[in-house]
């Protein structure tokens, strides 16, 4: 072998590269977007409003 010859380079090191920056992306989005629609989705339904009831003060006039 000669020693200014050049490793054979591959074309399939880019796609790698690629699909990690693909998933990375995905978890980030996911990450971020599954607790809003985990608090859009639950909390509208389970508030319960208790009426408020008013109180007449005696004594007072």
């Amino acid at each position: 072998m000669e020693s200014d010859s050049q490793p054979a380079s591959h074309s399939s090191d880019e796609p790698p590269h690629r699909m990690t920056n693909i998933l990375g992306t995905a978890i980030a989005v996911l990450t971020l977007a599954l607790p809003l629609l985990a608090i859009t989705r639950y909390s509208h339904s389970n508030i319960n409003m208790i009426p408020q009831t008013s109180y007449e003060l005696s004594g007072y006039e």
